[in-house]
């Protein structure tokens, strides 16, 4: 979720079609009838509400796929939503953040307990904010009280007039060190920063010599075979196939987005799929990317902030990784990102065996109760996966 997300949700009706389809393992076996019918009544309620288009993909413990889509890829030529389709990760890029961060922590490369400070000295200064209070693990859990200032559009006209700007990470941190820092002291409250995620980016390159980008890619794509999920820099293009994205304004103006280039390019500017997002987040809920305690810490959450909590009901933050409950029992984790027209919501239960993920092509942002429908009618989706047979044990 970026800072902009909840002013930036858009959605609008057009007539389309809704195609569902299971894919099986290497032995080709149909999933079973009962998740994949609920898929398609999720991602049709997701259309009825207005969204362009919908993708939904599913897996449950014996690794079969369920996979259905709703809507349009494309409101002018009506073209069908690809179930394979490419589309920004936006802020679930949080996660494979945080990952590099606690790994370079497992190898002694940093400390959770390090200051900003002592890695990036006199960056965060200025109006109250002192690097030298803040912490790593203060980054990652939205804890520091850094205040977002990052450029966002709320009309058609500030999107057209800033859809190619391009910042460099010290210009997004001195927009956030124009502002007071958040009400509490760092470590004392809860408020999502982006600038924060802007700021681990830097500290990874200062401890590694290389860009975060490239740190994810040789140390959780690469071993993942996540060849679908790829950083894009500065570039507004897609991968193909992807479904064209769209911001609703309000009524009467709805405006394709798919051209944006991310503000903050080094998190935002990564694409995926909803296969590689599932294959992600059961690899990290698995131990696959992560030593026992470095995942232990990044599971240790705190509340979120009153606003988020309508969002993310009984939601709690750990490190890049978010703690939600579920319906039939026990929690899930996730990380939503929405940017540019996409929203992605997803989650995989405690054991990494079940998982669902499921991305919008149109963002719904004109009113609050809006952005509540699309994302309480996406959370529904991933709940039903989730418990589809009950509880998910090992």
């Amino acid at each position: 979720m970026t800072s902009t997300l909840r002013k930036h949700l858009a959605v609008a009706i057009g007539v389309a079609t809704l195609l569902a389809a299971e894919v099986g393992t290497a032995a080709a076996q149909p999933a079973g009838p009962s998740l994949v019918e609920q898929l398609r009544q999720d991602v049709a309620t997701i259309h009825a509400l207005g969204v362009s288009g919908a993708q939904a993909r599913a897996i449950g413990p014996d690794g079969r796929q369920s996979v259905a889509t709703s809507g349009t890829a494309d409101l002018t030529t009506g073209r069908p939503v690809s179930s394979s389709g490419y589309f920004r990760m936006a802020s679930t890029s949080k996660t494979l953040v945080a990952t590099v961060v606690l790994q370079l922590e497992a190898e002694s490369k940093l400390s959770l307990d390090d200051t900003v400070d002592h890695w990036l000295p006199g960056v965060v200064q200025g109006n109250g904010n002192d690097g030298t209070r803040i912490t790593i693990g203060q980054l990652l859990q939205h804890t520091s009280g850094i205040r977002d200032n990052l450029p966002g559009y709320t009309t058609p006209e500030e999107y057209y007039q800033q859809r190619h700007n391009v910042y460099a990470p010290k210009q997004l941190v001195g927009l956030a060190m124009a502002h007071e820092p958040e009400d509490f002291l760092p470590g004392k409250g809860w408020a999502y920063s982006n600038t924060g995620y802007v700021l681990l980016d830097m500290i990874i390159q200062k401890a590694t010599g290389q860009p975060a980008h490239q740190e994810i890619e040789n140390r959780i794509l690469r071993p993942l075979g996540l060849n679908q999920t790829r950083w894009m820099g500065t570039s507004p293009a897609l991968p193909r196939p992807h479904a064209q994205a769209y911001q609703f304004f309000g009524p009467g103006s709805r405006v394709n987005v798919t051209d944006q280039i991310p503000v903050d390019y080094e998190n935002l500017s990564w694409v995926t799929t909803t296969r590689d997002e599932n294959r992600l987040l059961r690899a990290l809920l698995d131990g696959r990317l992560l030593p026992a305690r470095q995942l232990a810490e990044m599971k240790r959450t705190v509340p979120v902030s009153a606003a988020v909590q309508e969002l993310w009901p009984d939601g709690r933050y750990g490190l890049g990784l978010v703690e939600r409950p579920l319906n039939c029992g026990g929690t899930y984790w996730s990380h939503e990102g929405g940017d540019g027209g996409y929203i992605t919501l997803n989650g995989v239960t405690d054991d990494g065996r079940r998982s669902a993920v499921v991305s919008m092509s149109e963002a719904r942002g004109d009113t609050k109760d809006h952005i509540l429908e699309q994302e309480n009618a996406a959370g529904a989706l991933i709940d039903h996966a989730l418990c589809a047979g009950g509880p998910s044990t090992r």
